[in-house]
Order: structure tokens, then sequence, then C-alpha cells
């Protein structure tokens, strides 16, 4: 698309980072939208504590379909290199950051939330609450959660009373191990199981 444009170089590196933001937005969405692509992004939901590491669990599988989509978004658009480094540089800066335990003054939280995706922002959408769960999709801009009537300003029971995770797997410890998941998205050894079964 760019190298149809004539338009300044600093340019096309700026909507190229933010249209490759909007194409992981809308990523994020389908993920959880698409029963067979949320087996996948359910690993990265099942974490039970919100910290950096809940920003780097992802089954493989779905890291390597994320790359696709951006390797197809990045051609069809036309970004250029540099505008590919900075989007991957801030992608993933920013999902350490929003996926960290951390809680920010309300003020400071208010102010940067007009520019990035903050951690009380993001945890939100690590509640075991469907419908907070499926809000605030972004991971480094927030304004496309704003301009698709996906933000969510606060958990219903705030962020001390919130519960974190899917309600499914509250009551095991094997969703933090290694083989959990990976396999779960084939075969859920959780499922039809009782919670006494699970521990």
């Amino acid at each position: 698309m760019f190298h149809l444009l004539d338009v300044p170089e600093w340019l096309v590196i700026l909507l190229s980072v933010m249209l490759l933001d909007l194409i992981v937005y809308l990523q994020h969405v389908m993920f959880h939208t698409l029963p067979l692509l949320w087996r996948l992004h359910r690993v990265h939901h099942a974490d039970r504590d919100f910290d950096t590491t809940t920003g780097l669990r992802f089954h493989p599988i779905e890291i390597f379909l994320s790359m696709g989509i951006k390797m197809a978004a990045i051609a069809l658009i036309g970004a250029p290199p540099t505008a590919v480094l900075l989007f991957e540089i801030l992608l993933n800066a920013t999902a350490m950051f929003n996926h960290g335990n951390v809680s920010l003054p309300v003020f400071l939280d208010r102010l940067m939330r007009k520019i990035v995706v903050t951690p009380d922002m993001h945890r939100v959408h690590h509640s075991v609450i469907p419908r907070e769960t499926n809000s605030n999709y972004g991971f480094n801009l927030p304004w496309w959660d704003y301009l698709c009537g996906t933000y969510r300003d606060q958990p219903a029971k705030g962020h001390v009373g919130m519960t974190i995770g899917l309600s499914e797997y509250q009551t095991t410890l094997r969703v933090v191990q290694l083989p959990w998941m990976l396999v779960s998205p084939f075969w859920n050894p959780l499922d039809g199981r009782s919670s006494k079964d699970n521990l």
C-alpha cells in the first residue's frame, strides 16, 4: 500500500506502526471470538497470577499464527524495516509493562491511558468475568478499544477484589505446568472433571 503513495518516510513509519498495532488488536479479538483460536489463547488467560510472566505465556502455535498474520500485514501495507523493528520493540515492551503486577497512582494511570495501555487497564482483560475478559484487548495503543467499544474502565469488583484467570481453572495447579499448557488446546485433561479431580 505505502509503495503506491508518495508520502514522507517518517509518516510511513508512523502509520505503519499504528496499522500494525490495529492488526494485533483485531487479531486479539479474533482469538477470543473463534472457538478453535480461543483454545490456543486460553493458555494465556488460564494464569491465575497477573505479572510480567503472563505477558510471555502464549502457546507456541499461537505465536506462529501471530507471526504469520503480522508478516502478511507487513507485506500488504509495505511497512519499512524501521517501522517493523520499532513496532516489535514497542509491542514487546508494552506487553511486559501492562502485564506487570504494579499499581500506578490514579492520576498517572488516567493520564497514561490516553496514549498507552496501563497495567490497571489490561488487568481487567484477565478477569474471570466474561464481559471483562472480552474487553480491553489492546497491548500497546489504547485507542482501538475506545473506538471499537471494547473499553472497560474498571473491573466490577475492583482491582483488589477481582479474580484473575478463567473460572474453570480456579481449583487446579496443573494450569501452571508446561505439559498442560502444551496439550490443553488439543486435549484438555481438565475438561469434564470435578474440582476435586483437578487438584
